[in-house]
């Protein structure tokens, strides 16, 4: 499960940036989160309270932004989110789109830190 890796990347990359800044503790950590970026968000959730347990983030949250895939149509030279992972297709025209655009993402975008 590298669920559990990136998790306790997450918490040691957290409680650098907040030894660094002087904070006395990380409240939460925010990520973005694609459906093709190989990670089970239930099994990340899971493995991020498994990696905080005895470490400073222990108690903190994990707030996950959920990223939908866009692919860019060519037809209509614009871009379409996907109703379903399971379809490439663009969902106004029915042309195939192997272009994504968004939704691999796997991006730490903020820290809460209580001083």
């Amino acid at each position: 499960m590298h669920e559990l890796s990136i998790a306790m990347s997450m918490v040691e990359m957290a409680a650098e940036e907040a030894a660094r800044r002087g904070c006395a503790q990380v409240c939460a950590i925010h990520l973005r989160l694609g459906p093709l970026s190989g990670v089970v968000r239930e099994a990340l959730l899971f493995s991020y309270d498994v990696a905080c347990e005895g470490t400073p983030l222990e108690g903190s949250r994990l707030v996950i932004e959920d990223v939908p895939v866009v692919v860019f149509c060519p037809a209509c030279a614009a871009e379409q989110t996907l109703a379903s992972v399971q379809r490439f297709f663009c969902p106004a025209c029915g042309t195939p789109a192997p272009q994504v655009v968004r939704g691999r993402e796997l991006e730490v975008v903020a820290l809460e830190l209580e001083q």
